[in-house]
């Protein structure tokens, strides 16, 4: 694990968004695809209004990039509070790629627990061909956030999807911040299968689990690639998207 601190929310954005490049760069080397998990949450904003101008819109291979989630709240995908709603507003509506590379967690599926075993099947089928570590997806790139509990994904301290060591996607039905609706979770063995993993942390609150990360949910994440990009400045108060999606857009 290494941690870099960064005075403001911009650098830290743009070292991310040069980290991404780079992840891009290493999968293409080793075959024609890049899978990149995204998070959700107030943090990675900027980072993808980053990626989706230049010269990053430009220069990264989006054509052969496959998006996926770290989690997702159990919302429909056109609520502000969906994490898929925010990445489509700010990255994915504005990057040259085709419905099929964009994999959601289907937050609007009842009851959660049907939409994470749903997905989970998909994402065996995607993977079938590809890379499996341990029975488990390798993903290229995992971008993951921080709670002020230690949380990442929606793996919360002290919940049984924290311990899941066989599935591939969970539902969390108690999730310990706002907004207080049931996630679906990617699990702990597929983020520790990852080839890399970057936490993106901004503000004071989450400054004691940077200082000590092995005593939190967050810590616990092992990818072959460890990266904390940390900043004490604050995230900006918007949360969410507007929830303005075209009509038909609202890929699997």
């Amino acid at each position: 694990m290494v941690i870099r601190h960064y005075p403001n929310l911009a650098g830290l954005s743009l070292a991310a968004a040069d980290l991404v490049a780079a992840a891009a760069g290493e999968a293409l080397a080793r075959r024609d695809l890049f899978v990149l998990a995204l998070s959700g949450g107030t943090t990675p904003r900027l980072l993808y209004q980053t990626l989706a101008a230049p010269p990053y819109r430009e220069s990264l291979p989006w054509d052969k990039t496959y998006f996926f989630w770290s989690d997702e709240r159990c919302v429909p995908p056109n609520h502000p509070d969906s994490n898929y709603c925010l990445a489509w507003e700010t990255l994915l509506s504005h990057l040259p790629i085709a419905g099929e590379q964009i994999h959601r967690l289907p937050g609007e599926v009842r009851p959660p627990e049907r939409g994470a075993a749903e997905f989970e099947r998909e994402m065996r089928d995607l993977f079938v061909s590809r890379d499996l570590r341990g029975g488990f997806p390798v993903f290229d790139l995992i971008l993951l956030g921080v709670g002020p509990d230690g949380h990442t994904a929606s793996l919360f301290p002290g919940r049984p999807a924290l311990e899941e060591r066989e599935r591939w996607v969970v539902a969390e039905p108690q999730p310990g911040c706002p907004p207080f609706v049931p996630r679906l979770t990617l699990t702990l063995s597929v983020l520790n299968a990852a080839r890399q993993a970057i936490f993106l942390v901004a503000g004071q609150d989450k400054q004691a689990v940077v200082a000590h990360p092995e005593n939190y949910p967050a810590g616990r994440v092992q990818a072959d690639k460890v990266l904390w990009l940390v900043t004490d400045q604050e995230n900006a108060p918007a949360a969410g998207c507007s929830g303005s999606l075209p009509s038909g857009g609202l890929a699997r």
